[in-house]
Parts: C-alpha cells; sequence; structure tokens
C-alpha cells in the first residue's frame, strides 16, 4: 500500500508546471488535472501532509508529520512511517538503521542528473543492519535485517528577478535503477539515465562494492528489461525482470520482481512508475550468487496521449480476452467458460478444438482485430473512482468486450454487412448459422467472470442485474434500429413538429449504446463499494457518455472521420435516420427539410444527392447545434458527479476521457 504526500503548495506548482509546459502532452489531461489544481487539491492516491513539516537546517532530521527520518547518532538513521486513515487497519514501520558499509559516491564521483537534467548528488550504503518493527493491517511484529540507503538531493537556484532561471538541455530524463545485496558480501548499483522522448543516453553507472567495502565504478554493461506487467490502473506497462552483464565485476544476474504489481500511482511522476523488492540470482566471477535486490524504473512512458492510452487499454483487453477463451482450448478452460461447478461432466466427449472452432474463433476473430474497448475501460475506472481497487477485477476487461463483439456479429447478420473492424463480417468467415450462435453464446461468457468475481453475494446479486439489464436494453434499441423510423417521419413533416423523433433517435442511442456502457460503468462502482449515490452518478455520466459518443459519431459520419477511416456521408447512402437529419428537419423550412427527407429516402450514392443533403444539414447549423446538446448532455453529467466522488487519478483520467469523447475526430 503506497502513500504519497505532497506540501500545500503542490496545486499552485502543479498549475505552473502546466503553464510551463511540464505538464501531460495531452492537453485534456492537463485541463482535467487542473481543475482539481484550481480547487486547492490534488488528485489522490496523492494527499497533503497531515501536519507541519519541519527539516532541521544543521542536521539530517526530517519530520513529514506521518514519516519521520533522523540521524540518531554517527551511523545510526531512525525511521519512522504511519498510515492510519479511513477505513484500513493502521500500517506502518519503526526501523533503525546502522551502517555495516561506509558511504559510496554514485554517478560521476557523486553527481548525477535529476528528472529535468538537473546535477544531483548522489551517495548511498550499501548495507546497514536493520532492527525494529513493522505493523500491517493493526498487527505489529518485531523485524531484523538488511537494508539499503540512498541519498540523492540538489539545491534549488532562484534566479535573480527578471532573469530566466537556469535551464537544462537534457530535455525530462527517464531512468532504470537496481541496488541488489548479493550473498558473497558484495552489492552492485546500476544507474542508467535516459532522455524519455529519444531514448539518448544521458549517463550510465554501474557500482560494486566488495566485501571490505572497495568501491569500483563501470560505465561498461548491459541492463536489458525482460517480461512484462500490464497495469490496470494506468495500463502502461513494465519490465518484470532485468538481465544484468557487467563484465568488469565478472557479474552476469537475473533480477526478478518478487511481485508483478509494484507499481506507484502518483500524478506527480505523470501518472506512475514501478518501483519495488526483486529476486536476484546469477554469477560472479563464475560463482554462484544469489540474493535481494530493489529496482526503480520511471518515466518511460507509452500511453502520454489518450489515443495511445486507449490503444494500450485495447492491447490489455486483447491479453484478458486470450487468457479468458485461448483457442487452444484446454479442458479446464472449457470447463470455466461452459459448464457449472459441480456440472463439468457436460462436457464429456466434446472435441475440445471443435468446441473452439465453432464457438470461440469467431468472437475471436472480431475481438482480435482491436476495437475503442472504452466499455471494458468504463468498468475499471468507475471501480478506482469511488476508491475501489480495480486491480481485483482485471479479468473484467473481457467481459464487456464480448458483450459488444456479440452484438456486433448478430448486427451484421441482420443487417447483411460485410465488413467488420477492417476485415470480414464473422458471418462470412463461418457462415451465419455458427456466427449467430457464437455472437449469441457471447452475451453469457461473461457471467462465469462475474461468478468469480471477489465480491458479497448482495453485491453479486446487484452485479447479474446490471449485467442482464444491460442485454436486455440493447436488444431493445436493437429491435428498435432494426424496424427503423422511417414510418413515423411524414406525420411529423406535416405537423412540423419533431421533438418526438429527436427524443425517438436518442432512445435508439441509449438503448443500444449509453444504457449497456451505464450498466457496465454502475458495475465497476458496485464493486468498489461505491455508496447508492456514487453508483447512480457514475451511470448517469456514462450514459451520457453513451449518447455524446452516438451523436458525436453522426456528426463525424457528415463531416469526414480522420483519416478517412469511414466513408464520409455513408449514413446518407444508407437512407439512415440520424439526430443531425431530425435537428435539420426543426430548423429548415418546409420545403427544404422535405426536400431533405427525399433525398434522404432516395439512399443514393450519387455524390452529387449525398453532397446536397450534408450541405443542407451543415448550412442550417444543425451539426453545430449537434454538437452543443453533445457537450451539454457530458457537462451535466459530470456537474452531477464530481461532487460525490474525490479527487484521484481515475477521477482525471473519466473526466479528460469525456473531452475524448467529444473532442474526437474519427
Amino acid at each position: 500500500m503506497a502513500r504519497s504526500f505532497v506540501d500545500p503548495n503542490a496545486p499552485r506548482i502543479g498549475l505552473e508546471r502546466i503553464r510551463k509546459g511540464q505538464g501531460a502532452k495531452d492537453e485534456r489531461l492537463n485541463r482535467a488535472v487542473s481543475e482539481i489544481l484550481e480547487r486547492g487539491q490534488v488528485p489522490l492516491p496523492d494527499r497533503f501532509f497531515p501536519g507541519p513539516v519541519r527539516v532541521a537546517p544543521d542536521r539530517l532530521d526530517l519530520d513529514f508529520s506521518a514519516a519521520t527520518f533522523t540521524n540518531v547518532a554517527p551511523g545510526r538513521y531512525r525511521l519512522t512511517l504511519h498510515s492510519g486513515e479511513g477505513p484500513r487497519a493502521p500500517v506502518g514501520a519503526e526501523l533503525t538503521f546502522e551502517l555495516k558499509k561506509p558511504p559510496v559516491r554514485h554517478g560521476d564521483d557523486g553527481v548525477v542528473r535529476g528528472v529535468h537534467g538537473e546535477d544531483m548528488f548522489y551517495v548511498f550504503v550499501p548495507r546497514c543492519a536493520v532492527t525494529g518493527s513493522v505493523t500491517l493491517d493493526g498487527a505489529r511484529a518485531e523485524v531484523t535485517g538488511e537494508g539499503w540507503y540512498d541519498h540523492e538531493f540538489g539545491v534549488h537556484r532562484q534566479a535573480p528577478v527578471g532573469e530566466a532561471g537556469p535551464q537544462s538541455d537534457l530535455g525530462v530524463i527517464a531512468w532504470n535503477w537496481l541496488s541488489a545485496q548479493l550473498d558473497d558480501g558484495t552489492e552492485v548499483s546500476v544507474y542508467e539515465l535516459v532522455q524519455s522522448e529519444t531514448g539518448e543516453a544521458r549517463g550510465r553507472w554501474a557500482v560494486c562494492i566488495a566485501p571490505d567495502g572497495a568501491r569500483s565504478a563501470f560505465t561498461d554493461f548491459t541492463l536489458t528489461p525482460r517480461g512484462a506487467f500490464r497495469s490496470v490502473r494506468t495500463f502502461e506497462t513494465y519490465p518484470t525482470g532485468f538481465s544484468l552483464t557487467l563484465p568488469g565485476a565478472g557479474l552476469q544476474l537475473e533480477v526478478d520482481a518478487a511481485v508483478a504489481d509494484q507499481e506507484l500511482v502518483t500524478v506527480i511522476s505523470k501518472p506512475a512508475f514501478w518501483e519495488g523488492a526483486c529476486t536476484v540470482k546469477g554469477t560472479r566471477e563464475g560463482r554462484p550468487v544469489g540474493g535481494w535486490g530493489f529496482v526503480e524504473r520511471s518515466g518511460f512512458f507509452a500511453a502520454e496521449l489518450l489515443d495511445d492510452f486507449f490503444k494500450s487499454v485495447g492491447a490489455a483487453v486483447r491479453e484478458s480476452v486470450e487468457r479468458v477463451a485461448p483457442l487452444q482450448l484446454s479442458r479446464a478452460h472449457a470447463e470455466r467458460l461452459v459448464a457449472a461447478p459441480g456440472r463439468e461432466d457436460v462436457l464429456d466427449g466434446v472435441d475440445l478444438a471443435q468446441l473452439s472452432r465453432t464457438l470461440l474463433a469467431p468472437v475471436r476473430e472480431i475481438t482480435d482485430r482491436g476495437g475503442k474497448s472504452w466499455r471494458s475501460y468504463a468498468a475499471l475506472a468507475c471501480c478506482d473512482v469511488v476508491l475501489g481497487d480495480s486491480r481485483r477485477f482485471a479479468e473484467w476487461l473481457a467481459f464487456p468486450e464480448f458483450m459488444h463483439v456479440g452484438s456486433l456479429i448478430v448486427d451484421d447478420v441482420q443487417d447483411r454487412s460485410t465488413v467488420r473492424r477492417g476485415g470480414p463480417a464473422a458471418h462470412l468467415l463461418y457462415g451465419e448459422a455458427l456466427a449467430l450462435n457464437a455472437g449469441t453464446a457471447a452475451y453469457f461468457l461473461g457471467e462465469r467472470l462475474l461468478r468469480r468475481s471477489l465480491v458479497t453475494d448482495a453485491q453479486k446479486l446487484t452485479l447479474y442485474d446490471l449485467y442482464f439489464e444491460a442485454l436486455r436494453e440493447g436488444h431493445a434499441g436493437q429491435a428498435i434500429d432494426l424496424d427503423g423510423l422511417a414510418t413515423f417521419v411524414p406525420a411529423a413533416l406535416d405537423a412540423g413538429d419533431f421533438g418526438a423523433l429527436e427524443r425517438q433517435v436518442l432512445a435508439i442511442h441509449r438503448l443500444k449504446t449509453a444504457a449497456p456502457a451505464s450498466a457496465l460503468a454502475r458495475m465497476g462502482a458496485v464493486a468498489g463499494n461505491g455508496t447508492a449515490g456514487q453508483v447512480d452518478a457514475v451511470g448517469r455520466y456514462f450514459d451520457a457518455l453513451g449518447l455524446a459518443f452516438q451523436v458525436v459519431d453522426d456528426v463525424l459520419n457528415l463531416r469526414g472521420f480522420k483519416g478517412g477511416l469511414k466513408q464520409r456521408a455513408e449514413d446518407i447512402s444508407h437512407g439512415k435516420l440520424t439526430m443531425p437529419v431530425v435537428r435539420a428537419f426543426s430548423r429548415l423550412d418546409d420545403a427544404p427539410r422535405r426536400r431533405l427527407w427525399a433525398l434522404v429516402t432516395m439512399k443514393s450514392e450519387d455524390a452529387a444527392v449525398v453532397s446536397e443533403a450534408v450541405r443542407l444539414i451543415e448550412d442550417c447549423g444543425a451539426l453545430d447545434d449537434c454538437m452543443t446538446d453533445a457537450r451539454r448532455l457530458v457537462e451535466d453529467a459530470w456537474s452531477a458527479l464530481t461532487p460525490l466522488v474525490e479527487p484521484s487519478l481515475a477521477k482525471v483520467m473519466l473526466r479528460a476521457f469525456g473531452w475524448y469523447v467529444l473532442e474526437r475526430h474519427y
């Protein structure tokens, strides 16, 4: 359990950094963070210090309220940590570090680079005797062991009035840092810095300390990341191990994370970094060695833009689908997907290859092509925004995708569509019968994941209700959409009243897209132990996002998608009654509105016909009206949600996601 504390000046400093261009690369994320900072708040898990901070000017004596660190005597340091706020039982530590080896300088005789390339002084003690106590979940235990003490510091140079402050030309620095205590009495510390955008080296050092404390420094080494852990909170990916080769010291080490998930989430570090305990094994001068280590990896952000973030979400969703429904189907996987507990015998005699080919392959065909995956994101983000822990529900990434892809497969049969996600529709590859069956079966694959969820029986019942609510609503919307609204248009044209027609179009959007997304969001909030008010508010926010998503989609269909992703104005060619068409009816006089409807009902692909229809809709201001309505829907829902949930990284992401929906171009 990590805690990150900042002083009361953090909101002001954060806003200043954003103004200087030191915030996120995505302007929407900066806006979302700024909303919180402008209120004098910081987003969780960062917190303000619970009391005054005291730093002694003449000795090492730090008092950060819930944490203290003091040099109590030559070669002896005292560390105290405490956290007991909220419903959690107290955790903490009271530890004394006593030097067993002398301090050692890292870097260039003690000089390394800071996060913005500034000079920092760096000294460490590679082995200390540690005694004291650790408190976990309220239980206190006496402990002994060995520790490592790192001390890195710099000087903030204040520029004279009217002059620019000192600037570094090194850019933003990312780093891998490794320390290890080996069982032969040797220690090693490796530190490599790179420019985060270009990957260009900005300093690399390896220091070995012999059993007698002698220091040897090297720059010739390789530190190779391996393995991968993807966070379901930030969707960043981190190595789970490193291979270190240090020829000058005769070292060849394999470093592996003791636990894969040791991500520390903090907006201070945009948005997180990985820091944790590792096991170490290998050879030194050909002799086997082992031990413990600690690794920090910071600044290697793969998803600094929301577009990249959702690509990472999509990759995580596909990984989850692969784990839950592998095409190489084992008996155990088949039992979890199909059978009920205690009824595994129903699969006796089933050929697993045939089951995979007929039931899973059509679904995997579509899921593996990728998609926006924001429904899966909704479930986990809404768990976190009510201060739950989405890591407990990582499997949930798969079931919204199963639900959505099942509907796509069935829709394509019903609509006679030939292309889905850039490839042939499933029914063209597997036949209509198998596609329909597999698409329908996909609706129920998620139920097995809900059954395994770590929630109370009462919560599980609520989750089941929400899950089937989403399916019922989606099918109701599809029924209306298949039948269409064309029969209602003549009466509306004659009456000159289009309010009811607008509500009917919105009803289809709500039932097919918004309500299922809303149900998934509420499921996440329920799993996160949200209050009834929070569950309702996140549901209404995603209901608004779902409606806005479809309205924006209708507008983009007429104005054109970025990169020509879809054929422009294909809704007109298909004779589809969309919100822009209905809104144009409201703004046009009788003759042009009847002309517009005539053009739509032609279902023509003739460029002149399509262009005339688009021009009528655009010139009357209907598309701008639709975008204004979409923004109002999202902003009103956010205004209702924001006082009910604390500032947090999850809240920042949900706020930015709302703008992402409204401001997208594809």
